[in-house]
């Protein structure tokens, strides 16, 4: 379902970081075996989030967002870019699948916004191992988990690193993914049983991408879920978020806009893609 026959596993693992690479083990002429397991699902997963920033920056500067695994693989991979939700989790999905997990989609609605109801706009992915259902989600930004949540423990409280997170139950089935800021729990999305398949993912990138109501369409976004600090940059504010519930924010000027790119996201892009960046965040002054 995830083309996952056609991943360059190699090049994914060394770009994660994650030993059995090309970089890693293969240099010495093998590749460490991958278990559909339990530890090797939450190995990958932190791996994926810690080496792939979340970016929206196609969108910005205009360009369309392609969901077929080789142009993910070319830009994620191979060129280090970062990507958002359908990227990200189509990516993680392939590689998973690869694997030998079984692995299926899932439609949320964003939580973050207040109490009005949101579209289903965002990607998640449910991963079964050995029976059991884990919540699985590289593309939620600087506020998403790091590791797989297990879905079959509605309620139980779950630590990573200092963040911590759970999975609660609503009417009619709906899972709600929410993550403790401060003293306060706070619901980040709601999700149902209902499936989703890659082409489903291909419609909410139609208009993530390209409606003038998307929070994507004019606007950069760029986030990073960091171990402690998470950071995020949306516009000309770049926000630390902290795990007591501390937010210290900044601007960012056109004129450092590409070092905090890469200092704070470690994102690094052509000079022609760069400079176009830099012109669209000085026009907004």
């Amino acid at each position: 379902m995830w083309s996952g026959d056609e991943l360059d596993l190699d090049a994914y693992l060394a770009r994660i970081g994650f030993p059995g690479g090309s970089g890693d083990a293969a240099d010495a002429g093998e590749t460490r075996e991958l278990r559909p397991d339990l530890e090797t699902l939450y190995a990958v997963h932190r791996a994926h989030t810690a080496a792939i920033a979340f970016e929206s920056l196609d969108v910005l500067l205009g360009r369309p967002v392609a969901l077929d695994l080789k142009s993910i693989e070319a830009k994620l991979v191979h060129d280090r870019r970062g990507g958002y939700c359908y990227e990200q989790n189509s990516l993680l999905a392939a590689a998973l699948e690869r694997i030998g997990f079984e692995v299926s989609g899932r439609g949320a609605r964003n939580r973050t916004r207040g109490d009005s109801v949101t579209a289903v706009t965002h990607a998640v992915l449910v991963v079964t191992v050995e029976g059991e259902p884990w919540l699985c989600d590289a593309g939620f930004g600087h506020q998403g988990p790091r590791e797989p949540l297990p879905l079959g423990r509605p309620g139980a409280e779950v630590r990573q690193g200092e963040w911590t997170y759970r999975v609660r139950e609503e009417e009619g089935g709906v899972l709600v993914l929410c993550l403790l800021r401060g003293d306060t729990w706070r619901d980040l999305y709601a999700f149902s049983p209902q499936q989703y398949h890659p082409v489903d993912y291909v419609v909410l990138n139609h208009y993530s991408s390209s409606h003038p109501a998307s929070s994507f369409v004019g606007r950069l976004v760029v986030q990073y879920p960091g171990q402690r600090v998470r950071r995020a940059l949306v516009g000309r504010e770049l926000t630390r978020l902290h795990p007591d519930g501390r937010a210290e924010r900044e601007t960012v000027g056109a004129d450092e806009l590409l070092a905090v790119l890469d200092r704070e996201f470690g994102l690094r892009l052509p000079d022609r893609d760069a400079a176009e960046l830099v012109r669209i965040h000085r026009a907004g002054d």
